[in-house]
């Protein structure tokens, strides 16, 4: 089946089973804003609580804040967001849908690699064991005239971003002869700059009303509090403080689901180190996060860094960690060396010194900052992608399952009565009553015990708890295993010690010391 049909299924699961809804969808939804239903919310909760406990429980020196949406407007400007936070946009004539001329690029140089790979893949298949993939690439006519045009193609473009350029991106698109996805034409306009920002205006009367903006990331409520938090908790460098909190971006170009919204969640962290050191700690803090993302047990091989080609104006060191999807390898987190960018804006823009004094070395200076940023949606986007199966089993069935990390999963167990009478449903009962606080219980009593099965499969439910007539006599359950079906009849009085270690964060973040 292709990537693009069993995304759509995704997509449509996720309605289907209470984890993702359009927004404001009884007057035919609001374009690129999502609501997240009963389950997803659970799982949306799960990862924020896995990053969030893997941040300020995991290490001494991070500590979490909760800044404000609304901010000075002069943060804005101090930030460059008024003056820089721009897309390049280009439209084309025929269908008027406009896009993002560096997302056009970037898909196209996309298509090259999948060229390289389908190239491998038939090679693999025809040469067998002896295959020799290095030697191979190194040698195939195909395959270096392809690599060649792609790498012409990243380096133009990596030049034209610098600027950017944007007669040099029209350019590109043109040379590439890029057609719009829905007219199939190449009649495309200009390329212009348009800001990301949402505006309002905050006060009692017109006459008096301060232009104010949605804040289009969390870091800045950071910054502006960083001497807040290191006063008041003592803190020395190097620390960091960790936020989770709504941001805001005008996108006219949101696609993909959940992976470019309007409104989006980030958890970010700022780590405050000394001048010069910062590089020295860029990599470890990459290491930490790549750990974070593998301990999900998703593989490897489906993570990998993409060094920035163009680096932001407060930069000097960025890479991403981008995640397999469905429609390719996608950023999921952003790991950046901010410099002291942010901090010496703030203090020139508000004109107050907001230095840190190092008690050790007797001196002021302003910190340097590594920054980590994930977006929570992207990063659920991620988890769905990769738990979704459609398995066929020895019967011919076809059943569907959310294969999610059990720490993850929004219901960890489900208690299902095998029939609605003769005491079973009041001991289901009992069960959930003594294991509601210490892991999520669903209690289900409708349709046959398969059925019931079924749909715990397709919302992610590790575990199954089955109440029969047995159970009154002796005291054991039916204990079922999600991603193998297996059953084994366990005493009740176990199911805790068995299941409460495989579904807590705490089993997570283990696997990280």
């Amino acid at each position: 089946m292709a990537q693009e049909d069993v995304f759509k299924k995704i997509v449509s699961h996720c309605k289907e089973y209470g984890f993702v809804f359009p927004s404001s969808d009884i007057y035919d939804g609001l374009g690129a804003v999502y609501d997240y239903g009963q389950n997803g919310v659970e799982l949306k909760n799960n990862i924020k609580e896995y990053w969030w406990k893997s941040m300020v429980l995991l290490h001494e020196n991070i500590v979490g804040i909760d800044s404000a949406i609304f901010m000075h407007p002069t943060i804005w400007k101090a930030s460059g967001h008024v003056d820089a936070f721009n897309d390049p946009l280009i439209d084309n004539r025929d269908s008027k849908k406009r896009y993002r001329a560096d997302v056009l690029i970037e898909d196209q140089i996309a298509k090259y690699d999948e060229k390289i790979e389908k190239e491998v893949v038939k090679a693999r298949k025809r040469f067998g064991e002896s295959f020799d993939e290095a030697q191979y690439m190194a040698t195939s006519p195909r395959v270096l005239e392809t690599k060649q045009k792609r790498d012409a193609l990243h380096e133009r473009y990596a030049a034209a971003m610098q600027g950017p350029d944007l007669e040099a991106l029209k350019q590109i698109i043109v040379d590439e002869e890029i057609v719009d996805p829905i007219s199939g034409t190449k009649n495309w306009t200009d390329v212009r700059q348009f800001n990301l920002m949402f505006s309002t205006e905050m006060g009692a009367s017109a006459d008096g009303a301060m232009k104010v903006y949605l804040r289009p990331e969390t870091a800045q409520g950071i910054f502006v509090n960083y001497l807040n938090v290191q006063k008041t908790g003592r803190m020395k460098i190097p620390f960091g403080i960790a936020q989770i909190g709504k941001a805001f971006r005008n996108e006219i170009v949101a696609r993909q689901f959940i992976f470019r919204m309007r409104e989006f969640e980030q958890m970010e962290m700022q780590f405050f180190v000394k001048p010069g050191t910062e590089l020295d700690w860029f990599p470890k803090w990459k290491q930490t996060r790549m750990a974070w993302h593998q301990a999900l047990g998703f593989g490897a091989e489906n993570y990998r860094f993409h060094d920035h080609d163009k680096l932001a104006h407060y930069a000097n060191a960025a890479t991403d960690i981008e995640f397999r999807m469905p429609f390719g390898f996608k950023e999921v987190e952003g790991i950046h060396s901010r410099t002291n960018f942010d901090l010496s804006q703030h203090e020139k823009f508000s004109g107050k010194s907001i230095k840190y004094f190092d008690p050790q070395t007797n001196e002021s200076y302003t910190p340097y900052v590594i920054e980590t940023s994930i977006g929570v949606d992207r990063m659920f986007l991620s988890i769905m992608c990769h738990s979704f199966e459609e398995e066929k089993l020895e019967n011919g069935e076809t059943r569907t399952v959310l294969k999610l990390p059990a720490a993850l999963a929004p219901v960890k167990l489900a208690v299902m009565p095998l029939v609605k009478k003769d005491g079973l449903p009041e001991k289901a009962r009992e069960i959930i009553d003594n294991l509601r606080f210490h892991f999520n219980c669903q209690y289900d009593e409708k349709d046959t015990i398969g059925k019931r099965y079924r749909r715990q499969d397709a919302i992610g439910t590790p575990y199954c708890v089955t109440v029969d007539y047995d159970t009154l006599k002796d005291n054991t359950v039916t204990l079922r295993f999600r991603d193998t079906m297996e059953q084994e009849r366990v005493d009740i009085a176990r199911l805790n010690s068995i299941i409460e270690d495989k579904v807590s964060i705490a089993g997570l973040l283990k696997k990280l010391q």
